[in-house]
């Protein structure tokens, strides 16, 4: 019998496209940017102009046909699903996944009401963002987020902001920006005593995310967790090779 191969893409065996912004900082492992975080194929695509500076600070003015065009070309070359490497691109949820007709998760952010689904009675999530004056009722609105959510920013760090958003250098020292996030986790906490568990909006945190959970002592989330359910769901496991049971 005759085995017959579909065709059709330019590329296989990668169904998720990354849509990068254009930056210079180092992807250390954990960081979206460095394939080696993902344990599958990833197809990613800069786009050109969209500096994180632009996308965090300015609310990615313009940058909307842009992505748009970058989404495209990575479903044309054989992307079967779409996400980015910035959750301040809630902002282009609906419209993303309107041209690109696949499914796209923009954001970690998305995470929100699902983590409260799970939690017991009067506790909340809290958000930690690379920027709090810069994630507007816009961005948590698109992104499902309700308004009052409590979020802490990076903002006021010693190296994370400045070297991820305001692009003051391209080098980075890994420990002082571990310190950043932890410092906005346990701020987090400290003010709301009723946080049951955290979800990182910035898609450069999961480096972090271990220690932060042993420092604050409640479960976090983050881009590497939404984007291991989201291949989840591309590439469901065929537990076949286990033998039948029954």
């Amino acid at each position: 019998m005759a085995r017959i191969a579909a065709g059709g893409k330019a590329i296989y065996g990668a169904p998720l496209g990354i849509l990068m912004l254009e930056a210079r900082f180092p992807r250390i492992p954990g960081d979206m940017g460095n394939a080696g975080t993902w344990p599958f194929p990833v197809l990613y695509r800069v786009v050109r102009g969209a500096s994180p500076e632009r996308v965090v600070l300015r609310g990615a003015e313009g940058l909307l046909p842009d992505f748009l065009e970058a989404a495209a070309d990575l479903v044309g070359q054989g992307a079967e699903a779409i996400t980015t490497n910035c959750g301040f691109l809630s902002l282009f949820q609906r419209e993303l996944a309107a041209h690109v007709r696949v499914p796209v998760a923009t954001s970690a952010l998305i995470q929100v009401p699902w983590v409260q689904a799970t939690l017991p009675p009067g506790k909340r999530v809290g958000v930690i963002t690379v920027s709090a004056g810069s994630l507007t009722p816009r961005h948590l609105e698109a992104a499902g987020v309700p308004l009052d959510t409590p979020l802490v920013g990076t903002e006021g760090g010693r190296e994370f902001f400045r070297v991820l958003i305001k692009g003051e250098k391209e080098d980075m020292d890994v420990d002082l920006a571990a310190l950043d996030v932890l410092d906005a986790g346990r701020a987090l906490m400290a003010r709301h005593a009723d946080i049951g568990a955290i979800v990182l909006e910035c898609t450069n945190m999961p480096p972090y995310a271990h220690a932060l959970r042993e420092a604050v002592g409640v479960p976090v989330f983050d881009i590497y967790s939404l984007i291991l359910w989201f291949h989840a769901g591309l590439r469901p496991r065929d537990f076949r090779a286990l033998g039948d049971i029954s």
